[in-house]
């Protein structure tokens, strides 16, 4: 009769467990959404980026001592930081030879699904001078590779947003590879000059 009393308590146990879960799993509170990831923002003053991704300027051709990209951290933060750090990128493309460079940052396999804009921060130096038009450049895992044309740069800090259906040549948003900032002797206006850059996010919005 024990063995039987046991046998029915143990098959009784089997019985309530999932249902026991179930409300566990109900109860639980869902989780947060997926509104913002920082790619960089650059508040070490050092590489890597927030992704542990490595950044640098590039330039078309490093041997053309008439065109290049220079790369090196500002303390002027776009959020007024003071311990916080932008990026300042001084470019040349005025050359007799085609010309073209600026900013390369992995992405490291970003999974880009949650979010539907990329976002950072820009201005212009007013005493360098600056071009108030360039590239913003996406690059997935498979080499896929897509711009588009940033205008309306100024002086002052600036939170752009755009759109990722502005890159429709990305198919596959769960892998990205690359960021890119482009400076070319068509689109720079003038074609020497500093540009900073800040907080450079992709967000739901």
């Amino acid at each position: 009769m024990k063995l039987l009393n046991v046998v029915a308590c143990f098959l009784a146990i089997l019985i309530l467990l999932p249902c026991a879960a179930l409300a566990a799993e109900e109860a639980a509170p869902p989780a947060p959404s997926q509104t913002k990831i920082i790619v960089a923002d650059f508040n070490t003053g050092d590489k890597p980026n927030n992704l542990d991704g490595d950044f640098g300027a590039w330039d078309k051709d490093p041997n053309d001592d008439t065109q290049g990209c220079r790369m090196s951290f500002s303390e002027d933060d776009a959020l007024g930081d003071k311990t916080g750090y932008s990026i300042r990128l001084d470019f040349d493309v005025d050359s007799p030879n085609p010309a073209y460079n600026g900013l390369w940052m992995k992405l490291n396999g970003l999974n880009a699904t949650p979010y539907n804009t990329l976002t950072f921060y820009i201005k212009g130096d007013a005493q360098k001078g600056f071009t108030k038009r360039l590239k913003i450049e996406l690059k997935d895992k498979a080499g896929m590779n897509a711009g588009y044309i940033l205008t309306g740069i100024t002086d002052q800090w600036q939170k752009i947003s755009l759109p990722l259906k502005k890159f429709p040549r990305i198919k596959n948003w769960s892998a990205l590879n690359e960021f890119i900032v482009v400076f070319d002797d068509i689109n720079a206006i003038p074609k020497e000059g500093s540009i900073l850059l800040d907080e450079v996010a992709f967000e739901r919005q």
